[in-house]
């Protein structure tokens, strides 16, 4: 009877440690040479989701032209939207070197809009001498005592003119004085003409000297009524320390409700005469503003 012995050697972890460190490379010096480029490898849930992504039923099998491989078509759109956004950008980083393109656009806008501004006026300097915009401030050539007279009297004017500065009040002033006026009558002439300019509010009082078809007032509802006529959404009258009057709102306009005892700010009324008597009606053009409609305070 024969047997066979068969010998194996058991080598330890420590043992096979210090033999791979035995074969490690080592450098002039006798030190071990470490990589040191880490190797990157996925995590498990990385591998994992890239398997779902993969078998996923409405991924790409395959490379093309068009698509991506192992990519959804959600996933293609994102990338593919993302990169889009880029190149935007940059588009615009590149456009945007270009010396202040907008800037230039509206100098050239603005400078165009001041000369066909300065023709007009040229033009209406021929009848008007003061509207020439080549002619020198009017206050150089008051003597220093009138010129006094003008600054105080644009002061007191401008706190009745809210929507007008004291500058503009004196220049105003100065060329009714430079006109031959004296200082009374060019004030009372300075005010009527600003207080009554378009897109003022004027006094109620003083809608029947206004030279033009459009008024802006402000003032109280005191009266409301009805009407039988369908094209009216409402009539009643206004009125303010000065006067009434009339106002009629068409139902076409689509402007808000008034209601009786409100304080309302009407601008662009259109002015109508009926009977001698002068009254203002909203269409579409105007608008309609309720100051103290919605204060909490009260």
């Amino acid at each position: 009877m024969s047997s066979k012995n068969v010998t194996s050697e058991v080598v330890s972890v420590d043992e096979q440690a210090f033999e791979k460190h035995d074969e490690a490379a080592v450098d002039e010096d006798g030190f071990e040479v470490v990589e040191e480029t880490p190797e990157f490898r996925a995590t498990v849930d990385m591998e994992v989701q890239a398997k779902v992504d993969s078998n996923h039923p409405d991924a790409r099998v395959e490379e093309g032209p068009d698509h991506m491989f192992g990519k959804t078509l959600e996933q293609e759109e994102r990338i593919k939207a993302r990169e889009a956004e880029l190149e935007r950008i940059s588009a615009q980083a590149e456009l945007g070197r270009q010396e202040g393109r907008e800037k230039r656009t509206r100098d050239i806008a603005a400078e165009r809009s001041a000369k066909r501004r300065t023709e007009f006026q040229k033009r209406r300097a021929s009848v008007d001498p003061m509207a020439d915009p080549d002619r020198p401030d009017p206050r150089v050539e008051l003597e220093q005592a009138q010129l006094a007279a003008v600054n105080e009297q644009s002061m007191r004017l401008a706190k009745k003119l809210d929507d007008w500065s004291r500058a503009a009040i004196s220049r105003r002033l100065a060329e009714a004085v430079v006109g031959g006026k004296d200082m009374m009558s060019a004030v009372v002439g300075v005010f009527e003409e600003l207080q009554t300019a378009p897109g003022q509010v004027i006094p109620i009082g003083e809608i029947e000297d206004v030279n033009r078809k459009e008024v802006s007032i402000e003032g109280t509802v005191t009266q409301l009524w009805d009407t039988d006529s369908s094209a009216i959404q409402q009539v009643g009258l206004i009125e303010d320390e000065s006067g009434r009057t009339k106002v009629t709102v068409w139902e076409k306009s689509n402007q808000p409700w008034m209601e009786e005892g409100e304080r309302v700010r009407i601008h662009g009324a259109a002015r109508n005469w009926y009977q001698g008597r002068v009254s203002v009606a909203l269409t579409g053009w105007s608008t309609v503003l309720f100051p103290e409609r919605g204060r909490w305070w009260e």
